[in-house]
């Protein structure tokens, strides 16, 4: 299977119809249908690692303020319990507990249910430990490459440039507006992509003021880094939604293989 990146922005992005959504339905159509997807979302931040192990999911409305239609969304795909062990398997001697709590938080569903609006494929959950840096995710979702094979989808959800704090709401529709700073991050960002210079996307810190203002906080990025350590030799990298949003997010997504 090919694995994915994609830049979730708003929950809104779940009942809107925009170029954002065209672009998630339109590299569903380019994959073969998975046996089940494992999803790394940004919003299931946690102390040491867990992974969705329930027979059904519920569908978490993990954000206020929205309107009642997008509270309304459910997206009722099956969990796979045996997926989850076989995960936990993979991932030794990383301790990762066996959740029956979470479910499908809005990193997942929001998008899911453009790639999959049936929701008849089963999906669980990874967790992003947030007491590791970066390298320690890259090398942990090495361990899952096999999984590949088996027809399951990985797929990472965040947002590579990402600062709520600085969001130009007044020009939010206004198409591919970015601040000078978030414009020069996204280029650098994009040229490790394309260049396959990996280590310093996993080195961001090191990196200048306008990729600090990018990354203010970790968990959007890091799901961009499961994805990369997933990658393979000579498979190719392609980006797609590659546009900026209200100054200071991008929606800039990832395909590989």
């Amino acid at each position: 299977m090919p694995i994915l990146f994609l830049g979730h922005g708003s929950p809104m992005n779940a009942i809107e119809e925009n170029e954002f959504v065209t672009g998630f339905r339109n590299i569903a159509k380019t994959l073969p249908k998975p046996t089940a997807i494992i999803c790394i979302s940004a919003h299931w931040f946690t102390n040491g690692t867990k992974v969705t192990a329930m027979e059904m999911p519920q569908t978490i409305h993990d954000f206020g303020g929205f309107p009642q239609a997008l509270f309304e969304v459910q997206y009722p795909a099956k969990g796979n319990p045996e997926l989850a062990e076989v995960t936990k398997l993979l991932l030794e001697p990383t301790m990762v507990e066996l959740d029956e709590k979470w479910g499908l938080d809005h990193g997942a569903w929001s998008v899911l249910r453009h790639l999959y609006p049936k929701a008849d494929i089963p999906v669980i959950q990874l967790s992003i430990d947030y007491t590791k840096p970066p390298q320690y995710h890259f090398d942990l979702a090495q361990k899952l490459s096999k999984l590949r094979d088996k027809g399951i989808l990985i797929i990472g959800s965040g947002n590579i440039v990402h600062n709520l704090g600085l969001v130009d709401f007044h020009n939010f529709h206004k198409d591919d507006y970015g601040f000078d700073w978030a414009i020069e991050a996204r280029s650098k960002f994009n040229g490790y992509l394309l260049d396959g210079d990996f280590q310093s996307l996993i080195d961001y810190q090191k990196e200048s003021r306008a990729i600090q203002l990018a990354i203010p906080t970790p968990e959007h990025y890091l799901p961009l880094i499961y994805t990369l350590g997933l990658k393979q030799k000579n498979e190719e990298l392609a980006l797609f939604n590659d546009k900026l949003l209200a100054g200071s997010l991008s929606m800039t997504s990832v395909k590989i293989g």
